[in-house]
């Protein structure tokens, strides 16, 4: 087995993770705390559906003067999967100003991370709608 690469048993399922997406899984980055007021940030989306089980909330402070992303806090609800893409999202978006955070891929995450087991690519792709949902949502204000 290759040492960059764990076998999780989530739920009864077996899935092949890359060690960055497990550090991402157990070490959230950029997480909402609960204590923190959503009210300061000026781009918000919420993307997915709880039908589908994965639900990814994300939170940008800009700067409405650079357009830079100062902060970028999210909830998810979801996979291991969705949890990790979203946590490295957050790092990769955090400083590039929204044109540079708009030009993420789902490739680019799914990359960042080491790469994820084939059935949980589309994790990865609500982490970049839910992004330029968010840069959107300034965008309108």
């Amino acid at each position: 087995m290759n040492k960059d690469f764990d076998v999780l048993d989530i739920k009864g399922k077996r899935f092949l993770y890359s060690k960055k997406v497990e550090d991402h899984f157990f070490n959230p980055r950029n997480i909402l705390d609960e204590k923190i007021d959503i009210g300061q940030f000026n781009g918000k989306a919420e993307i997915g559906s709880p039908a589908c089980g994965d639900v990814m909330k994300v939170f940008l402070l800009i700067d409405p003067k650079t357009k830079r992303i100062l902060d970028f806090k999210w909830k998810t609800f979801g996979c291991a999967s969705a949890i990790a893409s979203t946590s490295i999202l957050s790092e990769m978006a955090i400083g590039k100003t929204i044109d540079q955070a708009y030009c993420i891929t789902a490739d680019q995450i799914v990359k960042a991370l080491g790469g994820l087991p084939q059935k949980k690519i589309h994790c990865s792709v609500l982490g970049d709608h839910a992004l330029r949902a968010a840069i959107d949502n300034f965008r309108k204000h």
